[in-house]
C-alpha cells in the first residue's frame, strides 16, 4: 500500500501533467485560430478563381483557349493528388481521407499515378503498393506558393505531355472545427459540367 509521500508525489505528478497538457491545448488552439483566419481570408480568391475558370469551360470555344481545358480524347492514364498530414495524433483526419482515395480509386478501370503530399499519405499508398510518381513532405505549416507549386508543375506538365488524361485532388474540405468532408475533385480537365458546381465548393464559413 502507498504511504502518504508516495500518493502526494503523485498527486504533484498528476498535476504538473495537467499544467502541461493545458499549456499544449492553449498552443494548439492559437493555431487552429491562425489556420482558420488564414483559410477566411483566402477562400474568396479561390472560390472566385474557379468561377473564372468554369466561365470559360462553359463557353462554345472554351475547350480551345488552352490545352489545359481541352479533354483528351481517351483516359488511358490518371493522377491522383492526395493531402495528407506529416504527422500522426490528429483524430481520423488521415485514416479518413486515404479511405476515400481508396473508395474512389475502386471505380477507376485505368492506372491511377499518385502525387503524394504528407508522410502519412505516403505510407499508406506505399503499403498498399500504389504507384507513386512523387512525394512532398515535411511541408511548412504555412506553405507559400513555392513551397507546394512543384506539386502542380508535375500534374500540369504530365497531363500536357499526354502522360496522363485527368488529374484529380484527394483532400479535407473544412467546414468547421467538428466537421473535415473528404472530397475528390477533377481539376484536368476543368468540366462545366461536373456535379462538383461552384455553389457546391462554396462552404460555410467556420464556425468557431
Amino acid at each position: 500500500m502507498a504511504n502518504a509521500r508516495e500518493v502526494k508525489q503523485r498527486i504533484k505528478s498528476v498535476k504538473n501533467i495537467s499544467q502541461v497538457t493545458r499549456a499544449l491545448q492553449a498552443v494548439s488552439a492559437s493555431k487552429v485560430r491562425k489556420a482558420i483566419d488564414q483559410l477566411d481570408d483566402t477562400r474568396p480568391y479561390s472560390v472566385k478563381a474557379w468561377q473564372v475558370l468554369q466561365h470559360i469551360a462553359e463557353q462554345p470555344d472554351g475547350s480551345t483557349l488552352h490545352p489545359m481545358l481541352a479533354p483528351h480524347a481517351e483516359v488511358k492514364n490518371i493522377i491522383a493528388i492526395v493531402i495528407c498530414g506529416d504527422r500522426g495524433l490528429a483524430g481520423p483526419y488521415n485514416s479518413n481521407l486515404i479511405r476515400k482515395a481508396d473508395e474512389w480509386a475502386e471505380t477507376i478501370d485505368v492506372p491511377v499515378k499518385y502525387i503524394a503530399v504528407g508522410k502519412r499519405g505516403r505510407d499508406q499508398l506505399l503499403r498498399r503498393g500504389k504507384d507513386i510518381l512523387a512525394e512532398f513532405c515535411n511541408l511548412p505549416p504555412q506553405p507559400n506558393y513555392n513551397d507546394i507549386s512543384p506539386v502542380g508543375y508535375i500534374a500540369v506538365d504530365q497531363y500536357l505531355d499526354d502522360e496522363v488524361d485527368e488529374v484529380y485532388l484527394i483532400y479535407t474540405q473544412f467546414v468547421n472545427r467538428m466537421n473535415h468532408q473528404p472530397v475528390v475533385k477533377k481539376i484536368l480537365p476543368l468540366d462545366p459540367d461536373s456535379e462538383d458546381r461552384v455553389k457546391d465548393f462554396k462552404i460555410k464559413k467556420a464556425l468557431v
